[in-house]
């Protein structure tokens, strides 16, 4: 089967798109209202850009053609916002926080989703989830011909449970140790988007040595 794009209207190209490229990583994103209460919403047009700076991303779509969504419209007033990664339980959470509400509304008050300080970060963080990115607004850029943004941001802090890693240290040659975090994948059961309703979750996991 061939698909010829050019023939196809946005919704059927979202549709294709969103169920052929996958999985695709969560990013379930908390910002701060102007009037103090927090949002929380996902995305899965979301990536990581560079390591120097440590740079992530994430596309956003507007509410109306007129009107940014919630996330977009908080993050350009307060540029710090925490970018989580859900597990499989929360599944029926991060779709949930979906949902479009009132600016005003907060997501996690319906939910009842608990918060706990994010450590030397401005914002909390979700008490639920193993990994959490503290990030500070690098760059909003509007996409040419599209009704989306991309929000960059650098990293600043990340939060890791203890429970899902582990410090590893390995001795060099000239007697120097080097210490790396290793993070447990299969604990963490980090949620994937698939296409219409479905979600992916982690079983075998491939271990491939690259070259050198």
């Amino acid at each position: 089967m061939i698909v010829d794009l050019q023939q196809q209207n946005a919704t059927a190209i979202y549709h294709l798109m969103t169920q052929t490229l996958i999985p695709r990583p969560v990013a379930w994103v908390l910002s701060e209202h102007q009037l103090g209460h927090l949002n929380l919403a996902p995305f899965s047009y979301f990536t990581a850009v560079s390591s120097e700076p440590p740079l992530l991303m994430f596309s956003v779509g507007n509410k109306t053609q007129n009107e940014g969504k919630d996330t977009k419209v908080n993050i350009a007033k307060n540029p710090y916002f925490v970018v989580h990664i859900a597990p499989q339980s929360l599944a029926r959470e991060v779709t949930e926080t979906s949902r479009t509400l009132p600016a005003e509304q907060s997501e996690l008050a319906d939910l009842g989703l608990a918060t706990v300080p994010f450590e030397g970060f401005p914002l909390p963080r979700l008490e639920s989830c193993a990994i959490a990115f503290g990030c500070k607004l690098h760059s909003l850029q509007d996409v040419p011909g599209a009704p989306q943004t991309l929000v960059f941001g650098k990293i600043e802090r990340v939060f890791i449970d203890d429970r899902v890693s582990e410090i590893q240290r390995k001795e060099r040659s000239n007697g120097d140790v080097s210490e790396r975090i290793i993070v447990d994948a299969l604990k963490v059961q980090p949620l994937a988007r698939l296409g219409a309703d479905q979600y992916g979750c982690l079983g075998s996991i491939l271990e491939i040595s690259r070259p050198k």
